[in-house]
């Protein structure tokens, strides 16, 4: 991860934007008594920053994003920055409206922010051209860079190859963050645009094939864990990577089979770093779930420590 350019001001020039390499953790944000827990949120954020991940991604699906106020999140951030943590920070930009989405961009630009992370609008199912109108107006709100994102189970339309190629002849569009295996392939052997890998199962396999970014839900619970597999799949040793990696299988599908991100923080709740709360409409995982996500947690300590 390079640091150099992650506290550029608004007229930082885009090509000479940070690269978006490394492990990214799609943060939680903390809820107590209905409101974002900010001390929470700090203790986590310099947590991970001990574990070695390159950078924060606040405020998209997994953190909750799309129902917390502008206000809520600059409070958030600037309580994390505030704190002394020195982590790099991309914001996610979602939601329906272009216009909405810019205005709350530009009120959040005066943060000492990487980037945002954008997907397509949600809901409408824009056509290619409508998506690259899309991104083209979030460009002109910051010049900070961009990251797509390729997300068509949240969104309900899906990039396609050209739309992401053409859009990375910009500089600005400094990376995608991709969830399908099929297209994470495609794309790094295309090699046209920075790929980070947004589905937590293909980390591995990505790391492998040379791919330098991941923003993995897993790394909340294993964050050093993910730096090392991402380590040892640089350094060409695929056995100890996947060994290393591959006892998180089973726990990654748990953390996928309620609505996300509640079993995360689940999790998070039960190491005590959290409160189990989840800001409505979304409601905490079931206490059945809990149940096997600590039996799946006990089989990941008992594999390592043999």
């Amino acid at each position: 991860m390079e640091h150099a350019t992650s506290g550029s001001s608004p007229h930082t020039n885009p090509a000479s934007a940070q690269h978006f390499t490394g492990i990214w953790l799609p943060m939680v944000t903390p809820m107590r008594n209905g409101e974002v827990d900010t001390d929470a949120a700090v203790r986590l954020a310099a947590h991970y920053q001990r574990a070695g991940i390159s950078g924060l991604v606040l405020f998209g699906s997994t953190g909750e994003g799309n129902l917390l106020s502008t206000a809520e999140k600059i409070a958030m951030v600037q309580a994390i920055q505030a704190s002394g943590v020195a982590l790099p920070i991309v914001l996610g930009a979602g939601g329906v409206d272009t216009r909405k989405i810019c205005d709350d961009i530009r009120r959040l630009d005066r943060l000492d922010l990487a980037g945002y992370l954008v997907p397509p609008p949600y809901y409408l199912r824009p056509s290619a051209e409508g998506i690259a109108w899309h991104y083209h107006q979030v460009a002109r709100a910051t010049s900070r860079p961009v990251v797509l994102y390729n997300v068509p189970k949240r969104t309900g339309v899906a990039m396609d190859i050209d739309t992401m190629e053409t859009l990375a002849q910009d500089p600005q569009f400094a990376a995608v963050k991709e969830c399908d295996q099929a297209m994470l392939d495609t794309l790094a052997r295309r090699n046209a645009i920075p790929t980070l890998c947004g589905e937590d199962e293909a980390f591995v396999d990505h790391a492998l094939r040379g791919g330098m970014g991941a923003i993995p839900v897993v790394a909340h619970l294993y964050p050093a864990r993910m730096v090392e597999v991402m380590r040892l799949a640089h350094a060409g040793h695929a056995d100890a990577a996947r060994t290393l990696f591959d006892p998180l299988r089973p726990l990654i599908r748990l953390l996928f089979e309620e609505p996300s991100p509640a079993p995360v923080k689940k999790v998070l709740a039960l190491q005590g770093r959290i409160a189990d709360e989840l800001r409505m409409p979304m409601t905490p995982a079931s206490s059945a779930l809990a149940t096997r996500l600590e039996r799946a947690l006990l089989r990941i300590e008992t594999i390592t420590s043999l």
